[in-house]
């Protein structure tokens, strides 16, 4: 697609301004950096609506090799065991690194760490901030390290719609204005690109992401060429607040460490049937139980009474804020809760050092894939895996860069009229197709419908890059849980209900494999309904 201006610039480009995006951008400096942020920092990126914490083998009686063994038995056998075995041993470094940072974590009177346990570990090793706040803390303590950087640029109000790839390289990236208007692109061509642009889960309809997270960055990749892996293992919060607000506010998992039960409306406490760890079961089971019980009209419900009682208003202030502004009174009767699309396990396809599989592509946070959460990511081991990428493909530019480097004049976008912006109600009849078709439980039927469905919107505003992104990301998710004809982790197959051991590896995809899977359905004739 042709762009209104092209800009040259020695800066590295950093798409996205979350937790991966900030952490890169330090380690880097004083390398120049040129950071796009679609929404002014701190806003508008799933990181700062983290609520659990960050998980790390802080406590003496802990150790990374527990950590990694419950990362591993949490991903239902496709976690990367060298991935799990790194990230476990960096996670204490980046916990002190985010403390000098002034990350104000919760301590002991004694100086350690509070530390809570969630669902699927096997210790308390959530480091966590103010109860329910660790994501924006964090956020905030480095988005002020960032503004007092010299080295950084921070460009907001601007979003990444393309990427420009020369001979197999990545060499640029085409920028918009990111009102809903649009504008037409521009160009800017930079000495390496990393792509920190969140995750998918905002393409369904019932999501606890913030309105943007898309999976644009994920589909920008994709039609640019780059590896896409696990793209089928979604997972999906199981106590999202159900009170109709989009996106859902998030009922913390902290609070089920903190003994609250779930219960339906006739008061049966339904997870002891279900697991033994009850509620604190890994989150894909206890995901599909609440389902169930929405699904069979039983109202699932989250009861913190007996186990938090008043102390919830002091504990977790964000629970509480989202109760009070829907009439909810969480000391007195139980929060009803649904099953929300939270986190994206897929994505752009990443080595150890957070390089896709173009080029002059590096990527890390929620729209990479390491291999660290295989089928289902533990409990708060999202933000860990940011921190640890973020700060490995940061060194790793460095030293594709060479030693030396030069200052970096400021880059000056001009944005002038045009292009296209996503048409909202395409974009909400592509989340009621996701959430009806690929949803907490799927099937080849309505995998395939969502395929035509996805083909079908896509053709309305051809020439709108956001939108095809947006397109292009839930397409390569439907193709990839279609093809893993099995259950396994996040992924549910209603007519494959078994777990087969010859599939207990990643899955990998391509863009054109995926159009390739996708337009073999759009010839094939519809299936008859059968008559009874």
């Amino acid at each position: 697609m042709e762009s209104s201006q092209d800009i040259q610039s020695n800066r590295i480009v950093i798409i996205g301004a979350g937790l991966g995006a900030l952490y890169a951008a330090l380690t880097l400096a004083p390398r120049p950096v040129v950071m796009i942020s679609p929404d002014p920092l701190g806003q508008g990126a799933s990181s700062a609506w983290a609520q659990g914490g960050v998980a790390a083998a802080m406590d003496v009686s802990d150790s990374p090799e527990a950590h990694a063994i419950d990362t591993t038995r949490a991903g239902a056998g496709t976690v990367d065991a060298e991935v799990a075995a790194l990230v476990t041993r960096e996670a204490r470094e980046h916990i002190l690194d985010l403390t000098t940072l002034g990350a104000p974590f919760d301590r002991t009177e004694d100086g350690g760490y509070v530390m809570s346990r969630e669902a699927a570990h096997s210790f308390a090793r959530v480091v966590r901030v103010k109860g329910d706040q660790a994501g924006a803390e964090i956020m905030r303590a480095l988005i002020e390290r960032v503004r007092a950087t010299p080295s950084i640029q921070v460009i907001e109000g601007v979003l990444a719609e393309g990427l420009e790839v020369r001979d197999g390289t990545v060499t640029g990236v085409r920028l918009i204005s990111s009102a809903p208007e649009g504008s037409a692109a521009v160009l800017l061509r930079g000495s390496a690109v990393l792509m920190a642009g969140g995750g998918s889960a905002g393409l369904y309809a019932i999501t606890t992401n913030p309105p943007r997270i898309r999976g644009q960055a994920l589909g920008m990749a994709a039609r640019a060429g780059a590896e896409i892996a696990d793209a089928e293992f979604v997972q999906f919060h199981p106590t999202a607040m159900d009170v109709g607000e989009d996106p859902a506010p998030l009922a913390t998992e902290a609070l089920r460490g903190e003994g609250a039960i779930l219960v339906n409306a006739t008061g049966e406490r339904f997870m002891l049937d279900e697991h033994p760890d009850a509620e604190l079961a890994p989150r894909d089971v206890v995901a599909r139980a609440i389902f169930a019980q929405s699904q069979a009209g039983k109202r699932p419900l989250l009861d913190t009474r007996a186990a938090i009682g008043a102390d919830i208003t002091t504990l977790f202030p964000a629970v509480s804020s989202a109760c009070a502004r829907n009439g909810i009174d969480p000391t007195q009767e139980p929060i009803p809760v649904a099953a929300a699309a939270h986190y994206h396990m897929g994505g752009i396809a990443t080595d150890l050092d957070g390089r896709s599989s173009l080029a002059g592509l590096w990527a890390c946070g929620e729209c990479a894939s390491t291999g660290l959460h295989g089928a289902n990511r533990l409990a708060s081991n999202g933000l860990l895996e940011a921190l640890v990428y973020a700060r490995r493909a940061a060194e790793d530019i460095a030293r594709a860069q060479g030693a030396t480097h030069e200052a970096a004049a400021p880059v000056h976008l001009e944005l002038t009229p045009g292009g296209e912006g996503a048409d909202p109600a395409l974009v909400a009849s592509l989340r009621q197709c996701m959430t009806r078709n690929v949803g907490v439980v799927r099937n080849a039927d309505g995998l395939r419908t969502a395929l035509r469905e996805i083909a079908a919107l896509c053709a309305k505003q051809p020439n709108c890059e956001s939108f095809q992104n947006i397109c292009t990301a839930a397409t390569m998710i439907a193709a990839a849980a279609l093809l893993r004809e099995e259950s396994r982790g996040a992924h549910e197959r209603s007519d494959f209900p078994e777990t087969l051991p010859a599939l207990a590896h990643r899955s990998r995809l391509t863009w054109d494999a995926a159009k390739t899977l996708r337009d073999s359905l759009l010839e094939a004739p519809l299936p008859h309904p059968e008559t009874p």
